[in-house]
């Protein structure tokens, strides 16, 4: 990933160079990590460059500032139309966004509210996360040894920044044991998530995944991988699930934006299925990739068009 620093980036309503985009070491969100993001993608397509869904992302961005009684000061709509002109403005066809809502410069304290609201979107340049390689081979993973929060300590239906400290950590670990990837359990010892990437458990042509109750995100691809599964003729059900059951998993597959649908070849080393992308993971995400290109119809009308 590299930023294009001559790019334009949308504060508070305006267009500024990237190189002024400058937070102060005084404001808020540097001190207490009160901030809220959202990452998107923007894909060229048969028909010109569409951001993937858009408006749930905006949605949640919003919903999770409720829940930390951040008011923004702007519409959905309003955010949707920011996210399309800077995509516009930077002329590219393909690109990450990441709207981005903190407290700024005012106080400092526990206490946020006298520190103002600040609204940012930046958007650059970003392949597949987990490498090209993974969306085929899959990628190895390990059980972190850091978990989620428990219930009633951090929101983890909020995409806030100070949630990403514990994904640092899970992360950080797996590079340093020679792994793509963690995944967290909850306070119980069951699945949860990955540092940024919900989870999927294939057994026995049925697809598993934590509910929301296991501190995961509510991902908006996780939603749309369950969408496709549906509509190929798979049972999807939500449910707590032990960590013992990803070793005896036919198939098991991360989702994000970031991550996209990519597939998980071992876990602690030991080797899921094949050891390789499965029939039924290939299957969702030959669709999910068909409609972000183009290649089939949007029947759930999740590209929005430049």
């Amino acid at each position: 990933m590299a930023f294009d620093e001559n790019s334009k980036i949308w504060k508070n309503g305006e267009f500024i160079n990237w190189k002024d985009a400058t937070v102060h070491v005084a404001s808020h969100v540097i001190h207490y990590g009160s901030s809220v993001f959202e990452g998107a993608r923007c894909y060229k397509t048969k028909k010109g460059s569409a951001i993937f869904r858009i408006t749930d992302h905006n949605q949640r961005l919003l919903n999770s500032a409720k829940i930390y009684r951040m008011e923004i000061p702007y519409s959905l709509e309003e955010l949707n139309e920011a996210c399309r002109e800077v995509v516009r403005v930077n002329g590219y066809e393909e690109a990450y966004l990441r709207p981005i809502a903190y407290r700024g410069y005012g106080t400092l304290g526990v206490d946020p509210t006298s520190c103002p609201v600040e609204v940012a979107i930046l958007t650059w340049k970003w392949g597949t996360y987990l490498g090209v390689e993974a969306l085929e081979n899959g990628v190895d993973v390990k059980i972190a040894t850091w978990n989620r929060f428990a219930p009633n300590t951090m929101p983890t239906l909020a995409k806030a920044g100070a949630n990403y400290m514990n994904s640092q950590l899970i992360k950080l670990e797996a590079k340093t044991d020679g792994y793509s990837e963690g995944i967290a359990l909850t306070n119980r010892g069951t699945i949860s998530e990955g540092s940024g990437e919900n989870l999927f458990v294939i057994s026995k042509g049925k697809i598993i995944t934590p509910p929301s109750v296991d501190a995961i995100l509510p991902g908006i691809t996780r939603d749309s991988a369950i969408q496709i599964a549906h509509e190929l003729g798979y049972e999807v059900i939500e449910q707590t699930i032990p960590r013992e059951m990803l070793y005896i998993a036919d198939e098991l597959f991360f989702t994000g934006t970031a991550a996209e649908v990519t597939p998980v070849r071992s876990v602690d080393r030991i080797q899921i299925g094949k050891g390789k992308r499965g029939p039924i993971t290939e299957k969702i995400q030959k669709r999910f990739f068909d409609i972000l290109s183009g290649e089939t119809e949007d029947q759930y009308g999740w590209l929005d068009y430049i």
